[in-house]
């Protein structure tokens, strides 16, 4: 008797963890776009000083968008959209890996090449938010 008085009356079911509106690779885009700004910012000035606050905020700005990116693999993407999009994994993959290039390089083509990847996978996303 308490078994069915406790029991649930009505069963839910999610797409994901929280409302999949906290998900958008845009927070990766504007970390992205901060690194290759700040590369670009490093190569037109030859002061030491700040050359090495560049590198700093660089860095910074590259872990950010490899957390967003990983956020998104890990908690946004589910079975059904790998099935969907087999290169999801290896985009992943090789976003992060373009994110770790520009981290470690001052040139601006790091930068670069990771938001190309990043704008892949915000195609892909946005695809997935249609379905």
């Amino acid at each position: 008797m308490l078994s069915r008085l406790f029991a649930p009356k009505v069963k839910v079911s999610a797409h994901c963890d929280l409302p999949c509106g906290v998900y958008d690779p845009a927070q990766a885009r504007i970390e992205a776009e901060s690194v290759k700004a700040v590369q670009e910012k490093y190569q037109a000035n030859e002061d030491a000083d700040f050359r090495t606050r560049a590198v700093l905020i660089k860095e910074q700005r590259a872990e950010l968008a490899k957390h967003h990116v990983s956020v998104l693999w890990s908690d946004y993407f589910k079975p059904p959209h790998f099935e969907k999009y087999p290169e999801l994994h290896q985009l992943v993959n090789d976003t992060l890996k373009a994110l770790s290039a520009a981290k470690g390089s001052n040139d601006p083509a790091t930068g670069q090449k990771a938001l190309d990847h990043i704008a892949q996978i915000d195609k892909i996303f946005w695809e997935t938010k249609q379905g």
